[in-house]
């Protein structure tokens, strides 16, 4: 029974910044991929930023140059560094990880969200 568990949303005006973590827990062998998604009210899930177990980031286009992505792998734990925010980057962000089990099962596990909220 992995979980994901997302902390560090909240309201902050344009231009600032803030920092969302995600921590898994439960009888994990190894994490492949994590990343971030969000959803705005009436949009689709998009991704946001992922990292692999490698270090191999990628971006999203609204994000590049404005966000930054890491993991602690001792705690497994991912982070979402946002500066310069914007608007529309108001959403509810979700944490996605690749997880094997210690009994080698392989899926995604998906987090309860958090929200953000970017006020002009």
């Amino acid at each position: 029974q992995v979980q994901l568990v997302e902390s560090g949303g909240g309201l902050v005006q344009a231009g600032g910044s803030l920092t969302l973590s995600c921590a898994a827990s439960g009888r994990i062998l190894s994490i492949n991929v994590m990343g971030w998604y969000r959803q705005g009210p009436g949009n689709q899930r998009e991704l946001v930023a992922g990292i692999g177990s490698g270090g191999r980031i990628n971006y999203a286009d609204s994000a590049k140059g404005r966000f930054a992505i890491s993991r602690d792998n001792a705690k497994n734990t991912v982070y979402l560094q946002m500066n310069s925010l914007k608007p529309e980057d108001t959403a509810v962000y979700y944490c996605n990880a690749r997880v094997t089990t210690t009994s080698f099962q392989t899926y995604d596990v998906w987090g309860r969200g958090t929200q953000v909220t970017v006020s002009s």
